[in-house]
């Protein structure tokens, strides 16, 4: 495993972050779970991304039980705010001081764990001013219960904003989670260009395009029962974008180079997104430990120019790049 550093801090994360956004509480059971922890852990994985909405709190659980006994100060584990959590009433979303402070400590109990080392905001509230979002993340730091702060699908002018508010109430702003892959490339114009000048970096996630960068849907083919193509509740309408003919028989060109350099798809796909000098780190997730053991193995592979060039060619044409795709809440769901 290889680390670097996330933003302009002192703090290293592991290249490959796992993640448990559709699986933990939801898509496996508990001891599936808990076997693909250990695996991250055995790769060498220290960083553990998750979210207090996920499975409605309970992926955040299921995550401190697996880490339960590991060295804390061998772990960096982030987690998010914003989305509607418990009984889902009128203040249990959002950015608020009173969701954030009460947030906070929920999380910290679910994972086990004094502190996390990044809470995100996980989306762009509009409702609450930002000077309350950022007064209280800072509140949150100074308390000891979070290390740094973060945030999550944040356009340029909103992470702009946030970053100036942090640095005015001294506490570090030092990442972005936006959704990038070959396929999804929403941000390069104007997030990563605001976040090398401000000193933030990026967590990406969905780097394998919900699976289809992993080669396994085929043209021509329907999508075998049981994937993710065909799990309305894990994810089949956020991959419906990309299960077009064109895209898929694009795809299956990256096949021959991942063949040469003697790696599988989706490990040439993490590689890609690591190979932006932006990215800290790229958020996996797995329904099987072998998964993770495989998927690490894209950390410190290095893709040159002329590889780099072959896969512009075959699958820009079918990337997503408008910067107005950031994805960005008009308002709270309740």
């Amino acid at each position: 495993m290889e680390f670097r550093y996330l933003g302009n801090s002192g703090l290293k994360v592991s290249e490959i972050t796992y993640g448990n956004w559709l699986t933990h509480g939801s898509q496996i059971e508990n001891d599936t779970a808990t076997a693909c922890v250990r695996a991250a852990l055995d790769a060498g994985i220290s960083s553990f991304d998750t979210a207090d909405v996920y499975a409605n709190t309970v992926a955040e659980q299921v995550l401190g039980d697996a880490l339960r006994g590991e060295r804390r100060q061998s772990l960096e584990i982030f987690t998010k705010v914003f989305g509607p959590t418990g009984p889902k009433g009128h203040n249990d979303t959002g950015l608020s001081r009173k969701h954030i402070l009460e947030s906070i400590d929920g999380s910290l109990s679910r994972l086990q764990t004094d502190y996390v080392d990044l809470y995100q905001a996980h989306r762009y509230d509009v409702e609450t001013p930002l000077e309350e979002t950022m007064q209280a993340f800072a509140d949150v730091v100074r308390q000891g219960k979070a290390l740094y702060i973060g945030v999550s699908e944040w356009n340029a002018t909103q992470l702009r904003a946030g970053h100036a508010l942090a640095t005015d109430l001294g506490i570090q702003l030092i990442s972005n989670q936006p959704q990038y892959s070959m396929l999804w490339r929403v941000i390069e114009s104007e997030v990563v260009p605001a976040a090398e000048e401000l000193g933030v970096s990026q967590i990406v996630w969905s780097p394998v395009a919900q699976g289809v960068l992993t080669g396994k849907y085929l043209p021509g083919q329907a999508p075998l029962n049981g994937s993710r193509a065909t799990d309305a509740q894990g994810g089949a309408n956020m991959i419906k974008r990309w299960m077009s003919e064109p895209v898929l028989t694009g795809v299956q060109k990256l096949r021959p180079i991942a063949d040469e350099l003697g790696l599988t798809m989706a490990q040439l796909a993490l590689a890609w997104v690591l190979a932006h000098k932006n990215v800290a780190s790229a958020i996996m997730g797995a329904s099987r430990p072998e998964q993770v053991a495989d998927n690490a193995k894209a950390a410190g592979v290095h893709l040159d120019a002329d590889v780099l060039t072959r896969i512009d060619t075959a699958v820009r044409d079918l990337a997503e790049f408008d910067p107005r795709k950031t994805t960005s809440p008009e308002q709270r769901e309740a």
